[in-house]
């Protein structure tokens, strides 16, 4: 939405400023790319998207990037889709993150959502990586191999990866309050080698996951060995297992020396999974070196990460956020893991309480964090905070009503830096930096090396006015390839469609005449609850497997003030009717047939679901109805096999936005 606020809510300190790592950049690119002494954030960011090949081989060169063998051009071909960057170039990401690590000094602190704290530092990290990495190695995973893992947000997840990275194999990973099934959609479709799995995971109290766990690896045929995390402390049964099992105290515990295989700049680093709106998953491939100078400028630059600064991130495994804050070890900072309920029914302020008594520079949450924060007079202020420097928030459009909230209660000196990305591209297109200004309520501006901007329905761009979410040039970050998608049919489908040669990302967006970039969500049927991309379809097929279900629909919708609706729309078999123990056994199917972050905030029975005539549900056009967008302007009646059902989800929507105003 727009904010009230006619100049900005906040300009950027001159002196914090001037000692950031962007300004340092900016006199570094001075000196040797001739970029003007005293540029400002807007002449850096035209630089960054008119000379691709200048400002990436700077941030390249400007931190220190390490290659076994030197690339010959930096950018060999200028299109979407089929960018090469830093050609003939190898080197290894899990040998950046590993490099800045000192022997006694804290790499990896540890939290959880009772308050207890592990720290590890880089000489165990490191020798914790060669060991999982020799174990790895010894189970017959090679460059290109696939391990996944069924993981809390924990240190053990970071070292599994790493491992699995230093030795060129493919690594994913996702929650493990995804149920077996919904895991086994995913990582099924990459034929892993080795699974890595916790017993498992605390939210507002521990989950047992050994079950599923083991579950998960029979599904799994092409495994040959399951490494079992004790997290928990749960004992592992004494039961058949699939295949060879390897306690990782074992496994991160043998003498081993760190090798990391250097790779092709674009060999696969990892697989990141879409929520997809129907069919299984899509896995997304990005590579060693797009990652790696991706992240060095996302969190060097941006978010002025270094030396001596620690980031907490709230996030789970299966979310984008999981893999910046294992990268932030590329800039020589500390990442804090934290496994748990962002706010415990016990202890609801735990992670302001960590964030102060660990001393974090940056914090990362979600809008409807901070939101519910202010909602129920929760004071962070209590805890000392004068160390945050950064308060990231990313996931939604981040309501104006927020930024003097956060200025209060978490302190002056803390910059409230609202973001947008995508796991499409594991990053993000637009936020702030040290030296933008904050406008309330809106992004500061696109960030360095995004050629972004907002196009309408004729792929022209607008100022000022909604438009879609484009980027006109390549990103090094941009996927390889889809999973399973050998013509590239699939990726060119996702991205390039609508706009030929032109990255659609999904996103609605307003791009103002002050710079800024305002978000206002999903322009297609991914739901986006708490920051997290869910898909539909898993919720679909759990729900319309029970035999008193016909047919179902989830529908993400944004609400005014950052509020966000999820309802779910169930047609009831016939002779059934939708009553409370209904409505019990469908969110209880849910959350342990999916996750319990899919139970929808309401469950409405319906008529009937509308299709399009060849039977794909109408998500896209319901949640505007919902939203309140006019019938005719959202689909032609003749497209749809029940037109009478268009006008009964306006009503439905007309009658929730009165009944949300008369509440308020």
């Amino acid at each position: 939405m727009n904010a009230p606020y006619p100049e900005p809510f906040r300009r950027p300190d001159p002196r914090t400023a001037a000692a950031s790592r962007i300004a340092d950049f900016t006199r570094w690119a001075a000196r040797h790319r001739g970029v003007p002494e005293h540029a400002g954030y807007d002449a850096l960011h035209r630089w960054s998207v008119t000379d691709l090949a200048g400002f990436w081989s700077a941030v390249w060169e400007y931190f220190g990037v390490e290659a076994a063998t030197p690339h010959e051009e930096v950018l060999a071909e200028d299109t979407m889709p089929g960018a090469h960057w830093f050609t003939g170039a190898t080197l290894n990401y899990a040998h950046h993150a590993l490099r800045h690590l000192a022997d006694d000094d804290v790499a990896i602190v540890g939290l959880d959502e009772t308050g207890s704290a592990h720290e590890t530092t880089g000489g165990r990290l490191r020798a914790q990586v060669a060991s999982v990495a020799a174990t790895l190695r010894a189970s017959g995973v090679s460059a290109g191999d696939r391990v996944v893992g069924y993981l809390p947000n924990t240190p053990h997840t970071i070292v599994a990866f790493l491992a699995a990275a230093s030795l060129g194999a493919v690594w994913s990973v996702c929650g493990q309050d995804y149920s077996p099934k919904a895991a086994a959609d995913r990582f099924a479709q990459l034929g892993p080698t080795v699974l890595i799995t916790a017993d498992g995971y605390l939210f507002n109290g521990t989950h047992d996951r050994r079950d599923a766990a083991l579950e998960l690896a029979r599904a799994l045929p092409t495994l040959k060995a399951v490494l079992l995390v004790d997290h928990v402390g749960l004992p592992w049964p004494d039961t058949a297992h699939p295949c060879p099992v390897v306690p990782w105290d074992d496994a991160s515990t043998r003498t081993a020396t760190l090798t990391c295989t250097p790779v092709p700049f674009d060999h696969p680093l990892w697989v990141v999974f879409s929520s997809g709106t129907t069919g299984l998953p899509k896995g997304i491939v990005h590579g060693h070196g797009g990652v790696l100078l991706e992240h060095l400028k996302t969190l060097g630059l941006h978010s002025d990460l270094g030396p001596g600064d620690r980031l907490l991130w709230y996030t789970t495994t299966h979310w984008m956020m999981w893999n910046l804050i294992a990268s932030t070890l590329l800039t020589g900072a500390v990442p804090c893991t934290y496994d748990g309920s962002p706010a415990p029914v016990a202890r609801p302020d735990i992670l302001w309480e960590l964030t102060a008594r660990h001393r974090v520079t940056v914090f990362g949450t979600s809008p409807q964090y901070l939101l519910g924060m202010a909602k129920y007079g929760i004071d962070p202020s209590v805890h000392d905070l004068s160390h945050v420097r950064v308060v990231g928030c990313t996931g939604s459009a981040l309501p104006a009503s927020a930024y003097p909230w956060v200025r209060d209660h978490v302190g002056a000196r803390a910059v409230l830096a609202s973001t947008s990305g995508g796991t499409d591209v594991v990053s993000g297109f637009a936020g702030s930096a040290p030296t933008t200004p904050v406008w309330a309520g809106e992004l500061s501006a696109p960030n360095l090396g995004v050629a972004l901007a907002a196009y309408d329905a004729q792929g022209s761009p607008v100022l000022d006015q909604v438009g879609e979410l484009v980027v006109t040039r390549p990103m090094p970050s941009m996927p390889l390839y889809f999973w399973n998608d050998p013509d590239g049919t699939r990726y060119r489908d996702a991205y390039f469609s609508t706009y030929p040669g032109v990255w659609r990302h999904g996103d609605l967006i307003t791009v103002t005449s002050h710079g800024s970039v305002i978000v206002h969500g999903r322009s297609d049927s991914t739901l986006n609850r708490n920051g997290v991309r869910l898909g539909t379809a898993d919720i679909h097929e759990a729900v319309e497997a029970l035999p008193e279900i016909a047919e179902a629909l989830v529908i993400g919708a944004e609400e005014p003030e950052g509020g966000y609706w999820m309802p779910l729309f169930v047609v009831p078999a016939a002779d059934v009717t939708l009553d409370d123990a209904l409505r019990t056994k469908i969110r209880d199917t849910i959350r342990t047939g999916v996750s319990p972050r899919h139970v929808p905030d309401e469950i409405i029975a319906v008529p009937a679901i509308p299709h399009t005539r060849t039977g794909k549900k109408l998500e896209v056009p319901v949640k505007r109805l919902l939203q309140g967008a006019a019938p005719e302007d959202v689909v032609d009646p003749a497209t749809v096999d029940a037109p009478d059902l268009i006008d009964h989800f306006a009503r439905l929507g007309a009658e929730r936005r009165r009944t949300r105003k008369g509440a308020r």
